[in-house]
């Protein structure tokens, strides 16, 4: 505080000072071990996020895009909604003060590569990003000016930016559904997922939640692969597949006994099929990172690390 007003509410720096051990004052005659870190330089410098002075052995970046996907799909397999909400995580050990850059397969951003370069751009899948918020590291005059992030980030984990995509995303997996009422006491239920992402690839904690009627009294399951019950708390058949290669398909037929009851109504409209997964490697936006650049006025060598994963968000199929 300076004069009762704020002058910095940051984390990170305010750690600095909050500390378990003793406060030496400035006035005392013995010298102390440490030096005491400079609060004014933190709250006027430029680079309030990030301390002077940093020192690792090894100097490491590692980035991380994570994707949920969300999706509303009809019964026939017609997609009614479809988004991608994104967010690219850092963690950064990096000594000294430096200058990262990070360029993204973005269609304003390679335009604009090649527009300063005065050469056209190279072919490829290109995406367009909405909704992008960054953290306050990043440099939004450069980012306006030449469309690439630029930032100092600070030290440790952060959220560097987040996006959402609306337009060109790429589902990895297709449900298909067919249930049959076979009179009041017996349904029929048969569930298709086919995994449409690379056959190298796989995806990991698969679950299928069939929802069934509340009468529900008995229910006998075959699968291709993984297994299902019923799980009577959420009135769903559960479906679970451990590891779901790409490119591949598995089945679930499930028969299904009610308690006959009177004057029940069938539900017009049945609660959708819910669906839970993650697919590491794999962006269904189809974001990709196409350099990270780091600059550090000593010239130190950085080892940089880059992961993709896609998990459900909201993964829907209406039967």
């Amino acid at each position: 505080m300076d004069f009762g007003y704020p002058q910095n509410l940051s984390p990170e720096i305010l750690k600095l000072y909050i500390t378990q051990e003793g406060v030496r004052s400035p006035f005392s005659s013995k010298p102390s071990d440490k030096p005491v870190p400079n609060a004014t330089l933190q709250v006027t410098g430029a680079v309030g996020w990030r301390r002077e002075g940093l020192v690792y052995k090894k100097n490491e970046v590692f980035l991380d895009i994570v994707e949920s996907v969300n999706l509303l799909m009809s019964s026939k397999g017609s997609v009614l909604r479809c988004d991608v909400t994104g967010k690219i995580l850092m963690k950064c050990f990096l000594s000294g003060m430096p200058d990262l850059k990070l360029g993204l397969n973005d269609k304003i951003g390679l335009e604009k590569e090649a527009q300063l370069k005065s050469r056209p751009s190279k072919s490829g899948k290109t995406i367009e990003l909405d909704d992008v918020t960054f953290h306050q590291c990043v440099n939004l005059t450069r980012f306006n000016s030449e469309k690439t992030v630029s930032f100092v980030p600070p030290d440790g984990e952060f959220e560097l930016m987040k996006y959402r995509i609306t337009e060109g995303v790429n589902l990895p997996f297709r449900v298909l559904p067919t249930i049959k009422e076979l009179g009041r006491t017996r349904m029929e239920i048969n569930v298709k997922v086919k995994s449409v992402f690379g056959a190298k690839m796989f995806a990991l904690g698969v679950v299928v939640k069939v929802p069934v009627p509340k009468q529900t009294a008995k229910t006998s399951f075959q699968t291709t692969s993984g297994k299902a019950k019923y799980n009577a708390s959420i009135d769903s058949l559960v479906w679970k597949i451990r590891k779901f290669p790409g490119q591949t398909e598995a089945t679930m037929s499930a028969e299904v006994e009610l308690i006959s009851t009177m004057g029940e109504k069938k539900l017009a409209n049945r609660p959708p099929i819910q669906m839970e997964f993650q697919v590491p490697m794999f962006t269904a936006s189809g974001l990709r990172v196409r350099f990270l650049k780091v600059w550090e006025k000593s010239g130190y060598n950085t080892v940089e690390w880059v992961r993709y994963i896609s998990r459900a968000g909201s993964y829907e199929i209406r039967c």
